[in-house]
């Protein structure tokens, strides 16, 4: 009686790039109209870009990688709720090199730091809207994409001593 071997085809990856960093990968979602998502990868392997967005986005990033004075200029995918949507707009107008608190932007929102950090774990366009700017008050990390410990906390250090160079 003849064996048969059942072949298992890869999944496709959800990722329409992903690029490699110290320590971590970013991975790239993307159609070719908008950037849906970014999210921190544990390390691995690069994957080469599928289109021509994902390919600028892939760009961009690894110009950040390379110096933090880079600036983004992605077509984001509109997400999250008007509350949402107004942290992560005062997030992105953090300057490279600086960084706020939860409270600081709760108080300029007229919200609750906790908001402030729920919004923040929610941000689908990290290092684009650079959330890892944002500090518990005295300074200390406070989570990070949210997560409380792991590499993704290593990630967010990472990505403040990459912008205080």
């Amino acid at each position: 009686m003849p064996v048969r071997v059942a072949v298992l085809a890869a999944s496709p990856s959800p990722w329409q790039a992903v690029i490699a960093a110290p320590g971590f990968r970013i991975g790239v979602r993307c159609d070719d109209e908008a950037v849906q998502g970014i999210a921190f990868l544990p390390p691995g392997p690069a994957q080469a870009p599928v289109n021509a967005l994902a390919a600028e986005a892939a760009r961009q990033l690894a110009a950040y990688l390379a110096d933090p004075e880079h600036s983004f200029a992605l077509p984001l995918h509109p997400a999250g709720t008007p509350f949402q949507r107004r942290v992560w707009q005062r997030i992105a107008a953090i300057p490279v090199h600086q960084t706020r608190s939860y409270g600081e932007i709760a108080r300029d929102l007229c919200s609750a730091a906790i908001a402030v950090g729920q919004a923040c774990g929610r941000n689908p366009h990290p290092v684009v809207v650079p959330c890892h700017r944002v500090l518990a008050a005295a300074g200390g990390l406070g989570g990070f994409a949210r997560q409380r410990d792991g590499y993704l906390l290593d990630v967010k250090r990472w990505l403040l001593a990459h912008e205080a160079r």
